[in-house]
């Protein structure tokens, strides 16, 4: 039995018309190779007028031992307290489109109220589609095109793209649960999940960021320009060869991969891995492993951009 989820957040008295309106959703606290999903996030709210219109009780949903929020010494008292913050914002495209961004930490406990919260704000406001993203690691070299897992609550949704498993187990997460049961009561979602070389799943990788919102822009019809993402993603890319160019052991690395990928291409005649066949790649028990091995990674990782 699930309380009223209702009870799970706060909404803004004065939230205009959204009907037809997309929502956009990314929580911290899962995976996200390459910090994928959360440099989006910071793109949309950097370059695009926005404000706060639902906030979620996080008291209700985060377990403050698990992941300790950072408190200010000064001297000698506490001067601040940077609490988590699980919030619904109000942003507005290229041409002034309407569109809303659900972003946070990933709930650690109530996901099925948490997730039918969410659900009564998309009926309450008739949100039209759904959309999640993050970064997955795989072994793709940077040097070619980033693919993407995609997957939807009806087939329509993704038919460009090619499924890339018929069947795979791997760690739950609130955004997975939260497109099966909107799937479920009849919602439209959609999920990305762009593919990380693994060598720099746990660096800042703007590219992927580009390829996920490349995605979201052709799936919602959103216009979004990207001038600065891009521009930021070139510098990355730059250092990124620089060191591949002073380092013969990530050179080796990247060139075995490069060899593997174009071999796989060629053979089927595409583009991209996500086209091949499945036996071509990694069984759902690798694939498995990979996932749980990347999260056990991040405890104690510090982002490059922290420092």
């Amino acid at each position: 039995m699930v309380l009223n989820p209702e009870n799970l957040y706060e909404v803004d008295s004065d939230v205009p018309d959204l009907t037809g309106a997309v929502l956009l959703h990314h929580f911290d606290g899962f995976m996200d190779a390459g910090a994928a999903g959360r440099v989006l996030v910071e793109h949309l709210l950097e370059n695009y007028e926005h404000r706060e219109i639902a906030r979620f009780d996080v008291d209700g949903l985060i377990d403050y031992r698990s992941r300790r929020p950072l408190m200010t010494y000064s001297t000698d008292r506490w001067a601040d307290f940077a609490g988590p913050e699980l919030v619904v914002y109000l942003l507005h495209d290229g041409i002034g489109t309407p569109f809303l961004l659900l972003t946070g930490p990933e709930p650690d406990v109530r996901w099925e109220a948490f997730t039918q919260a969410v659900r009564s704000l998309i009926e309450r406001w008739g949100v039209r589609l759904t959309v999640g993203f993050h970064g997955i690691p795989m072994g793709v070299p940077h040097t070619r095109p980033l693919g993407v897992v995609a997957h939807a609550t009806r087939r329509e949704l993704i038919s460009e793209h090619q499924p890339f498993f018929n069947r795979v187990q791997v760690p739950g997460n609130v955004s997975a649960l939260l497109e099966l049961r909107l799937g479920e009561s009849g919602h439209d979602a959609v999920g990305f999940a762009a593919q990380v070389p693994h060598y720099l799943a746990q660096s800042t990788y703007p590219a992927v960021a580009m390829t996920l919102l490349d995605h979201v822009v052709r799936t919602t019809g959103l216009v979004l320009p990207a001038d600065s993402l891009r521009e930021t993603a070139r510098r990355a890319d730059a250092e990124v060869q620089r060191q591949v160019v002073e380092s013969e052991e990530i050179a080796q690395v990247v060139g075995a991969l490069e060899r593997q990928y174009d071999a796989f291409a060629e053979a089927a005649g595409k583009e991209s891995l996500l086209l091949e066949t499945a036996e071509d790649m990694p069984s759902a028990e690798e694939l498995g492993a990979e996932v749980e091995r990347f999260l056990a990674e991040q405890q104690g990782f510090t982002d490059p951009r922290d420092n």
